[in-house]
């Protein structure tokens, strides 16, 4: 890896007061950005500049600055999360870019993840198809059970697995042309129908999340398989095929 150096660049970044105002594109010079530092930390450095200019900083979501919990959504460039691969907007490095470039940073484009304020978007969308039926209904009377006391085939774990690693970014809303959140719903649905405790619950879990996705204003999928390519966690397309299969059984029973 080449030595971090300071590079100068200019940002066109998205501004807007809240979700009623109007909104537009304001453009900001920013000189000497470590390549080391990550994308975020770039945005830290413009806040800064701007506070020292007596001017408001921009809004943006993050949390962990490790890619796990999906706060940080950016539209950067015309891709979400940025030019990287498999990686969140946290996890991108200025290194990815070159002296004198103009970047645009906008917020999810999505009409159920309205924008709260500049770069920040209302996903609790997701939250409520969760709730919906993205959950197992255990008693435990207190007595928990251990992990492993039922043997599961290690292709139906790993699969489940690799479902569950979604974040919640959104990522797939806002690459996908209809919006559609069909790689989420058919995450969190996948890493439950290949285990058995997710069996039981199974006709409700799937029936009551889809039906909670079209409420909420999400598009249809149409297979582009934009959404699989931007995923920071590689979700495949499979979950959503496993998301119609599951869908068309319940529909039947």
């Amino acid at each position: 890896m080449s030595a971090a150096k300071n590079i100068n660049i200019t940002l066109k970044v998205w501004r807007q007061k809240n979700d009623k105002a109007k909104g537009n594109i304001e453009t900001y010079k920013l000189d000497n950005v470590s390549t080391a530092s990550s994308f975020l930390e770039m945005l830290d450095q413009l806040n800064e500049q701007l506070i020292n200019e007596k001017k408001e900083p921009v809004a943006f979501d993050h949390d962990c600055r490790e890619g796990i919990c999906g706060s940080c959504s950016l539209y950067i460039n015309g891709r979400p999360h940025g030019p990287d691969t498999g990686i969140t907007t946290c996890q991108l490095h200025m290194r990815m870019f070159n002296d004198g470039d103009t970047i645009f940073i906008e917020p999810w484009r999505s009409a159920a993840f309205p924008v709260i304020k500049d770069l920040v978007v209302d996903r609790s969308a997701f939250d409520r198809i969760q709730q919906a039926g993205g959950f197992v209904s255990v008693n435990t009377s207190g007595n928990t059970i251990d992990a492993n006391s039922i043997p599961i085939p290690k292709d139906d774990a790993d699969t489940a697995f690799m479902s569950a690693a979604c974040i919640g970014c959104g990522a797939c809303v806002a690459s996908c042309k209809n919006g559609s959140a069909m790689l989420f719903v058919g995450a969190k649905v996948s890493q439950y129908a290949l285990l058995p405790q997710g069996k039981v619950e199974a006709t409700q879990r799937v029936l009551n999340m889809v039906r909670q996705m079209d409420e909420e204003g999400f598009g249809n999928c149409t297979n582009t398989g934009a959404c699989e390519v931007e995923c920071p966690k590689g979700i495949s397309l499979e979950s959503i095929a496993r998301l119609n299969r599951e869908l068309m059984k319940a529909s039947f029973k």
